[in-house]
């Protein structure tokens, strides 16, 4: 995917020229809306159900983090590429340590102490891994059949259908770091959870650059591709809910529930962000970048949590 400036359809342009300061208030005023509707909901849960309302919090602090990933495109001219894969790189190291440290291990203690043998916890955590691997594997498959763009020129539609996938794909992800928030919620350790959600919010931040630059780069105007890239994380704060919901049914799914989610994002990770941060030859700054990552998140996890 190459990251450059580009003008973008004239009328769109002139468009978006034309209705700017209608946009910025409707913009400021759904803003303001979304913020007392968010805050009477944290309040409402809070009072009924503390883990949902902190939950909800983590998750809507990730989706947050996305919408932040997306201003280099509202106010920069270029982009480096170097850049851009180093955040990647970075993403992906945090998001690799948040999985080994804020999922499988507690996965592993909660599954002891539901009383399984170090042989059971480990397989029934493997288990869970291996399902939430397939069932990524799964949505992504069915993403990818998706045909976008066949109304334009061949080449035009290859391109604006790469785009396109790519940023499905993405805020797909989103759906498994919710969940995986929402379930480490559910949990006993809150601080394991609040570093998570931490390390998810982290990765986020380039998921929400790497959205907005795959639409700006075929010609989508900067409001409507950060708009885009925002919307993008509005899943987590809903998967996060849903995910405190589902641990609730039965304390017994807590182990299976955090190895799935972590299942899920090691295939985020292999399947995606590396591969891509790796793409344009910045492979040697990306791995450094994940090794930094991963250490940071390592001491946040372990040494802070």
């Amino acid at each position: 995917m190459q990251i450059y400036e580009s003008d973008g359809p004239r009328s769109f342009n002139a468009l978006v020229h034309g209705i700017r300061w209608r946009y910025v208030l409707g913009c400021c005023i759904c803003l303001g809306g979304s913020w007392v509707l968010l805050n009477n909901v944290i309040n409402y849960l809070a009072a009924h159900d503390a883990k949902m309302a902190a939950a909800l919090v983590g998750g809507g602090t990730a989706a947050l983090a996305t919408g932040l990933g997306t201003l280099p495109v509202l106010f920069s001219q270029k982009f480096s590429q170097r850049t851009y894969d180093c955040f990647l790189g970075f993403g992906a190291g945090v998001m690799l340590a948040a999985t080994a440290f804020s999922l499988i291990a507690p996965a592993l203690e909660a599954a002891k102490g539901q009383g399984a043998s170090p042989i059971a916890a480990s397989i029934s955590v493997g288990g869970g891994i291996l399902i939430g691997t397939a069932l990524i594997l799964l949505l992504d498959q069915l993403v990818r059949r998706k045909n976008i763009g066949h109304a334009i020129d061949a080449a035009s539609a290859d391109s604006l259908k790469r785009a396109w996938l790519f940023v499905l794909v993405v805020a797909l992800h989103n759906l498994p770091e919710g969940l995986a928030i929402g379930v480490a919620y559910a949990g006993i350790d809150i601080e394991k959870a609040n570093s998570l959600a931490t390390g998810i919010s982290i990765q986020d931040v380039p998921e929400g650059l790497v959205v907005a630059l795959a639409l700006r780069s075929v010609g989508y105007g900067r409001l409507l591709s950060v708009g885009l890239g925002i919307a993008s994380g509005l899943i987590e704060p809903v998967a996060a809910v849903a995910g405190v919901a589902l641990i609730g049914v039965s304390a017994g799914l807590l182990p299976w529930g955090l190895a799935t989610a972590a299942g899920a994002m090691l295939f985020v990770i292999g399947h995606e962000v590396v591969p891509e941060s790796h793409r344009n030859g910045n492979g040697t700054f990306a791995i450094c970048s994940l090794v930094l990552g991963f250490t940071l998140m390592m001491v946040l996890d372990t040494a802070l949590g």
